[in-house]
């Protein structure tokens, strides 16, 4: 008696997987959607076959090559043939248990960066990562949204994220022209999530490498990694999608711009979002080993990312001695910001009110311009008592499509005096040295942080978590002034 083996059956919304013991055999569903056509049985071969190749620098082992599938010796399917891994050490599975990754992840990033490395680079290539084709990328994926906004997704959600997108994409053109300069654009995955990783004994595999549109493959290096930190975040491994990056950067020898990993974050979860709604409509199963991630869950995850991607543009102001030039490093610290400063000048019979020379703040706002287009957050340490000056500033901000965050220190005028004194070896200071009594031109837009010695540290500003901080040297003088 011929025992017949029933195999277990995975349905995605492209394909169907046939576990059979050590086995896997993988056959396109003979369908055609937004994403591809697979209607024709030659196109279903062209695609394993072209799966087959793609996949096997990542996992030479697992993709063991292609099989037809007759019927009275008449093809009737085609079928991508691969090694069976255990489900256990599956990255998705060991994420959703809670345990440690920090070693995996630094095998993980060794293997993304070699293969990143060697991935094929081309001008072609390299125009997928401009900031045209990819807010394009981002309407393609709004466009076949369509039909679900409104009765999926919740329209106004979904209008916030689509502006937030285009806000960053728009400000960051030289971020994206250094990005293709350095050689960061490659012919990647495209499409990595956790449950694509297996983290085997000798190293990882990792699977499904992206073979419907090689355009979609074609991207910064960080949107690979940042497929994963999406969907680590979505198993609740946040702590594997810090290693993960802190890995990647140390693999590939280059520091990665927070920024743009949030965006391509958000793009991911955008992505990502496409296809839940296509597995909905389809009335399919939720992915193996992927954790289920409601359509509001992901938009509120890429909301999430691309507010934390757009920089900002914070302005510490005040008298001399108020506490500036210490506001500015603990903002900086919070946003992992640069820190400009500017010296502010004496009091002039001409300029009763103090400030700084135009040159200066005119040079200030467009090192902070520059900064800001590449993704940096800036803190600027200046007295900012003048509504021009504050107005070139406000201009810069918005050139750059970054948020502005306005902080004015404020405390007693003994203490500024003492703090002065303290600064320049004792004695008391003059009043010019204080600033005027009377601020004869407010900043009324301005957050008031109280900085007296008697206030409750840290002081409560909207700028995010703590970071390291990084302080140059203010515009105009040799030296950082502490304001």
């Amino acid at each position: 008696m011929v025992q017949r083996l029933r195999p277990a059956v995975i349905e995605t919304h492209l394909s169907t997987l046939f576990f059979y013991g050590d086995r896997v055999v993988k056959v396109r569903r003979p369908l055609a959607h937004g994403l591809a056509d697979f209607r024709s049985l030659e196109r279903r071969r062209l695609s394993c076959e072209r799966e087959v190749a793609l996949n096997r620098p990542l996992a030479p082992d697992v993709y063991l090559g292609t099989a037809t599938i007759t019927t009275d010796g008449s093809p009737v399917e085609h079928a991508v043939v691969m090694r069976r891994l255990a489900k256990d050490r599956n990255l998705a599975t060991m994420a959703r248990h809670g345990l440690g990754l920090e070693a995996e992840m630094e095998r993980l990033a060794a293997a993304l960066a070699r293969f990143h490395a060697e991935a094929d680079r081309s001008d072609r290539i390299d125009a997928a990562a401009t900031g045209r084709a990819l807010w394009q990328r981002w309407l393609g994926v709004e466009e076949a949204l369509g039909r679900f906004i409104g009765p999926v997704v919740d329209a106004a959600r979904y209008r916030e994220l689509t502006a937030l997108a285009r806000r960053y994409v728009e400000g960051r053109e030289p971020l994206f022209h250094r990005r293709i300069a350095e050689g960061a654009v490659c012919d990647g995955h495209g499409s990595l999530e956790a449950s694509d990783v297996f983290c085997l004994d000798d190293g990882p595999r990792v699977l499904d490498r992206l073979e419907l549109d090689e355009e979609r493959r074609y991207a910064d290096v960080l949107a690979d990694v940042a497929s994963l930190v999406q969907d680590l975040e979505l198993a609740g491994a946040r702590g594997a999608a810090e290693a993960l990056v802190a890995a990647y950067e140390r693999s590939s020898g280059r520091e990665q711009p927070a920024s743009l990993l949030h965006f391509y974050v958000a793009q991911r979860a955008h992505a990502r979002l496409l296809t839940q709604c296509l597995r909905q409509e389809h009335g399919l199963r939720q992915e193996q080993g992927v954790r289920a991630a409601s359509p509001a869950l992901l938009v509120d995850q890429a909301l999430g990312h691309l507010r934390a991607a757009l920089p900002r543009l914070v302005l510490v102001g005040g008298l001399p001695g108020s506490g500036k030039s210490t506001l500015a490093a603990w903002v900086a610290g919070q946003l992992d910001a640069d820190v400009l400063a500017a010296r502010q000048a004496p009091r002039h019979p001409e300029h009763p009110a103090g400030g700084h020379p135009r040159s200066a703040i005119e040079r200030l706002c467009e090192r902070a311009g520059t900064l800001l287009a590449t993704g940096r957050s800036v803190v600027l340490d200046a007295g900012w008592s003048s509504a021009a000056d504050r107005r070139l500033a406000e201009e810069v901000a918005r050139r750059s499509s970054a948020q502005l965050v306005a902080l004015r220190c404020e405390c007693r005028r003994e203490e500024r005096a003492a703090r002065i004194a303290r600064r320049s070896g004792g004695g008391e200071p003059a009043a010019s040295a204080l600033g005027p009594e009377v601020v004869e031109d407010p900043w009324p837009e301005a957050l008031v942080v109280d900085t007296s010695s008697a206030a409750s540290a840290p002081p409560e500003v909207p700028v995010g978590r703590p970071h390291r901080v990084r302080v140059h040297g203010p515009v105009g003088s040799p030296s950082a002034h502490a304001g």
